[in-house]
């Protein structure tokens, strides 16, 4: 399978202005690309392909006083901008047609100069490489300082560099990785394990064990309210406004810096130590429309729930998602009786039938693992067979890491 392995840049003042000068050159292309669809869809004509749509808005633009600062970048980046907008349409038509899971999709857009978060991608035929002095060699850009955190795999098939809203900048490497070799990393286990997620303890397991939620947001609210309000109080378009925005955008990334290594470390924890994970499929767009919204945004379960899912398919674990509308708070874990719904001050309740005294945590944990198949009756046989390993349908970095962590 595909990963995608981040590390930070450091950019010295000359390359930080040839890599602005291949953003907005990318930004450009794009933008052309999007505007040249958009006029042939107007006047009823068909899409242009992407050959043409190559030779007009690159070599041929070159060519012309208007365009001709798009020499001063690489191709390869110019390509794979054009490429990008040729994958926006596909999803978007894709959306359209119904064969595309998830949300609806809106035609792409055109970009904007003042968005901070600007991309390019090189691939190898860029003819990119890393120095024997750890620099990351980028052509028309030089040879980028580099945070190397930990060590790749194999060799990388391409690497986008990215500048977030903060104003960092990172390389995002594509890595194949090699399944012998994952299925040797993680130690052999027989151990299964059942996981229910919440507000007071992010993650409660079928095993009793409780983990505290960090609550980034909340505990970062003060200062970031008060970074919002200055902001607020600069004049627009000035650059003390700028300053502040900077400022607003970096505690937010520490904020969101710091939840994303929370999940990295306790979902490689469970993968290592487990076989077979069962988790319960959470409507987080739902919950989020609540009053519980900013809390459930500071948990952070779907992002947590994708790491499991890569993770258990990287190393050969099993990952069961189980419906959300299973009663695993109003099922008795130990004699399986239905004793009806519950208010969530509830914490704690006795079954009417057998007298058993419930953690309303744990035992929705052990009814997750039970529901899901994982239990095992009195004889060790699984109660219910035909474990699946969990599909990730995209691979892709969930993040920029800002220090050393499992892979």
């Amino acid at each position: 399978m595909q990963l995608r392995y981040a590390f930070r840049l450091y950019p010295n003042a000359g390359q930080r202005t040839a890599l602005a000068r291949a953003f907005g050159c990318a930004r450009a292309v794009f933008n052309d690309a999007v505007r040249a669809r958009e006029d042939a869809r107007r006047a009823g004509q068909p899409f242009p392909t992407a050959g043409q749509l190559s030779k007009r808005l690159i070599t041929e633009a070159k060519q012309t006083a208007a365009r001709c600062w798009l020499g001063e970048v690489s191709a390869v980046v110019l390509q794979q901008s054009l490429r990008d907008a040729e994958t926006a349409y596909r999803t978007f038509f894709a959306s359209l047609k119904g064969t595309r899971r998830g949300p609806k999709v809106g035609a792409p857009r055109f970009k904007s100069r003042k968005d901070a978060r600007q991309s390019i991608r090189f691939t190898a035929n860029a003819r990119w490489n890393i120095t024997d002095s750890g620099r990351l060699n980028l052509p028309k850009i030089g040879a980028v300082k580099v945070k190397w955190s930990r060590t790749l795999p194999a060799t990388p098939t391409s690497v986008t560099v990215i500048k977030d809203a903060a104003g960092r900048y990172f390389a995002s490497f594509v890595i194949d990785t090699d399944p012998a070799a994952d299925a040797t990393r993680m130690p052999e286990t027989d151990r299964t394990i059942g996981i229910d997620l919440g507000l007071t303890h992010f993650a409660v397991l079928s095993d009793g064990t409780k983990i505290d939620s960090p609550r980034f947001l909340r505990r970062a609210e003060k200062k970031l309210k008060k970074a919002q309000k200055e902001l607020s109080r600069k004049r627009k378009g000035s650059r003390n406004r700028a300053k502040a925005r900077l400022k607003v955008a970096r505690a937010h990334a520490k904020v969101a810096d710091a939840r994303r290594e929370f999940h990295h470390q306790l979902s490689t924890k469970l993968i290592s130590e487990n076989q077979g994970i069962a988790v319960e499929d959470l409507s987080v767009a739902g919950l989020a429309r609540t009053k519980l919204a900013k809390s459930v945004h500071d948990a952070g379960w779907a992002s947590f729930i994708s790491m499991l899912e890569y993770k258990a398919e990287r190393h050969g674990r099993t990952l069961i998602k189980i419906g959300r509308f299973t009663p695993t708070s109003q099922t008795c874990s130990t004699c399986g009786v239905k004793d009806g719904p519950k208010p969530l001050n509830v914490r704690k309740w006795t079954c009417t039938a057998c007298g058993t005294l419930h953690d309303r945590d744990t035992n929705a944990a052990i009814n997750i693992k039970t529901a899901a198949g994982l239990a095992v009756s009195a004889c060790g046989a699984p109660v219910r067979p035909g474990a699946i390993p969990a599909q990730r349908g995209e691979t892709g970095s969930h993040g920029f890491p800002t220090g050393p962590r499992a892979a």
